[in-house]
């Protein structure tokens, strides 16, 4: 998977162990996910070396013993999951990792033996909130950390000032992208989704007056961690919220709260293009305007 995954890039720098040679830096390990895993853990326990891997997002139901003993023995291995939902497309539904992510952010909120979440769980909306992530992956020597990374191209994130400085903000689990004073809805989302959910705010904008924030969660798991005071100005108890998700909606309820509304996946996805799949399952701004005017009662 690594020229899918992007992980390749590495080997710009080394090269593969081969038989009889083990001066490289990059093994590959074929199609044998819980082997690469546990490959992984005992990286991590030799020490020296930081151990990173990657894989189909889908792929990560084979490593999940390895990844939990990780999180369970503080392991900073950090893991490449790539092909984060239903835009995998082509490759048909049993490629596509609709309850992947709701499995893998439970780390987020079991802790280990001193107290702290498991693992550090990031799904980054854009180029620079993912460098952000992968520099949050190389400080975070504690515990296991996973990228959950789109498939598809991302519009980077509409910037206030720098947009990298911006992204920065990603290091308290969850921030806001854009802002209009007193908003009537909060528009919450992680990875690719928050780039829909700003097309769908220029539409509310736009078309019926409405004041919008959008607010980026590449971390719930984090996030909670953060103070109450940051928590209530990010998303505040008393604004309606709508969220959206390319995976279960249940792993943005405890962020929308009981009276809000999320749009998500229900089933397994479909073969076909991700262009295609977006439409017809209502991954764009046209949805998120009606799904929120409805939500709204507007």
């Amino acid at each position: 998977m690594s020229n899918s995954d992007k992980t390749d890039g590495f080997l710009k720098k080394t090269h593969p162990f081969t038989k009889n040679d083990f001066t490289g830096a990059f093994l590959q390990s074929g199609v044998s996910e819980l082997t690469m895993a546990c490959v992984m853990n005992g990286l991590a326990l030799h020490g020296g070396v930081i151990p990173v891997c990657g894989t189909f997002f889908v792929f990560s139901d084979y490593m999940k013993p390895a990844v939990r003993l990780a999180a369970l023995m503080e392991l900073p291995v950090k893991y490449v999951w790539t092909h984060d939902a239903f835009r995998v497309g082509e490759d048909g539904p049993t490629h596509q990792p609709v309850e992947q992510e709701a499995q893998i952010r439970l780390l987020e909120q079991l802790k280990n033996h001193h107290g702290e979440n498991s693992m550090l769980v990031l799904r980054p909306a854009d180029g620079p909130e993912t460098t952000v992530s992968w520099k949050m992956a190389l400080e975070n020597t504690d515990t296991p950390t996973a990228l959950i990374l789109s498939r598809q191209n991302i519009k980077d994130l509409p910037a206030n000032s720098n947009r990298y400085t911006d992204a920065l903000e990603a290091e308290k689990g969850a921030y806001i992208v854009e802002n209009d004073a007193n908003p009537d809805v909060i528009l919450l989302a992680s990875g690719s989704e928050v780039a829909t959910l700003v097309s769908g705010a220029a539409l509310l904008r736009e078309r019926d007056s409405l004041k919008v924030r959008v607010v980026s969660v590449p971390s719930e798991g984090l996030f909670r961690t953060q103070d109450k005071a940051y928590q209530s100005e990010v998303i505040p108890a008393d604004v309606p919220k709508f969220g959206m998700t390319a995976g279960l909606p249940v792993t943005l309820k405890g962020l929308v709260g009981d009276d809000g509304a999320v749009w998500g996946l229900n089933s397994f996805g479909f073969s076909a293009p991700y262009s295609v799949l977006d439409e017809e399952l209502g991954f764009n701004g046209e949805n998120v305007y009606k799904q929120v005017k409805a939500f709204l009662g507007k």
